[in-house]
């Protein structure tokens, strides 16, 4: 062989460059693909998961929620988003009113026993706010 004809063959043939790094790159794309089916996995889980059991719709239901409410906002609760009590006396004040609104509006159409837990509740709750009311003015003087 002549040595243009070397050389012609050495170009022709393709070079083979071997990266060091070849077993890391793909053991890091094979965890990146573990991590990714992982991840597909858990949403799917997630989406598949039953959703809360909500209690009955009901009145007694509806007055516990309004009471609910009217109680965090006498700060007998800790706020959630603020992690402490917070004392809301006006809006304490339109729940228990809505609550009375509530009970002149279905006068004569509750059971013995919704009445009377209505009116249960709203006596607890006034007694409660008038307590709350007193203390928060005795503070400011």
């Amino acid at each position: 062989m002549s040595g243009n004809e070397e050389q012609s063959q050495n170009e022709e043939q393709p070079k083979i460059i071997v990266d060091s790094n070849w077993k890391e790159q793909v053991a890091a794309e094979k965890e990146a693909l573990r991590q990714q089916a992982q991840e597909t996995q858990e949403t799917q889980e997630n989406k598949n998961a039953p959703e809360p059991a909500w209690p009955p719709a009901s009145f007694a239901t509806l007055v516990s929620t309004l009471a609910t409410q009217a109680v965090a906002a006498l700060g007998q609760m800790v706020d959630p988003e603020q992690e402490e009590v917070v004392v809301n006396l006006d809006f304490a004040k339109h729940m228990i009113d809505t609550l009375a609104l509530l009970e002149e509006k279905t006068k004569g159409n509750l059971t013995p026993e919704e009445s009377t837990m209505l009116a249960d509740v709203l006596h607890q709750l006034r007694m409660l706010f008038v307590a709350i009311d007193g203390q928060a003015k005795a503070a400011e003087q």
